[in-house]
């Protein structure tokens, strides 16, 4: 189930990178994730929270933007590799399975962003514009996220 759970947590880095570590780290500050005593633990403070709670939301206003580049472009698609590797392993972390958790959790992210680009493109063609097409993957990332951390506890 932990591995499923950090799969999950990947796609939704796959769809938005820094929407899944505020996920992990809101789970953790409300104890919802046990990542005390775990190298994961920085995750659960405060500082932790607001940083990664303001890259999330910078993120959701940038990606309205029309000069936003693609997430398939190496750089785009590496970051969220690398977040979905990392939130895979928080949530891996909390069973002692950080290796498996970080593995499906870059997985996952691969399939986010490969996926999410897609269903973006069909979404702004059936919209006209993709404005509502980014507002329907941030809702779909963020109650995900949530869902997904709540999930663990």
């Amino acid at each position: 189930m932990l591995y499923i759970l950090a799969l999950l947590i990947g796609v939704v880095a796959g769809l938005r990178a820094m929407t899944a570590p505020a996920a992990v780290a809101w789970g953790a500050w409300l104890g919802w994730l046990p990542v005390a005593g775990t190298w994961a633990s920085f995750m659960g403070h405060w500082i932790t929270v607001g940083i990664f709670t303001i890259l999330a939301i910078a993120e959701l206003v940038t990606d309205q933007l029309p000069s936003t580049p693609s997430r398939k472009v190496p750089q785009q698609f590496g970051a969220r590799i690398a977040l979905g590797a990392f939130t895979g392993a928080v949530i891996g972390a909390t069973g002692g399975a950080t290796v498996g958790g970080l593995i499906a959790g870059a997985i996952g992210a691969v399939i986010g962003t490969l996926g999410g680009a897609e269903l973006r493109k069909r979404l702004a063609l059936a919209f006209g514009k993709d404005q509502p097409a980014a507002l329907v993957e941030d809702a779909v990332a963020i109650l995900s996220g949530l869902l997904i951390v709540a999930a663990v506890a």
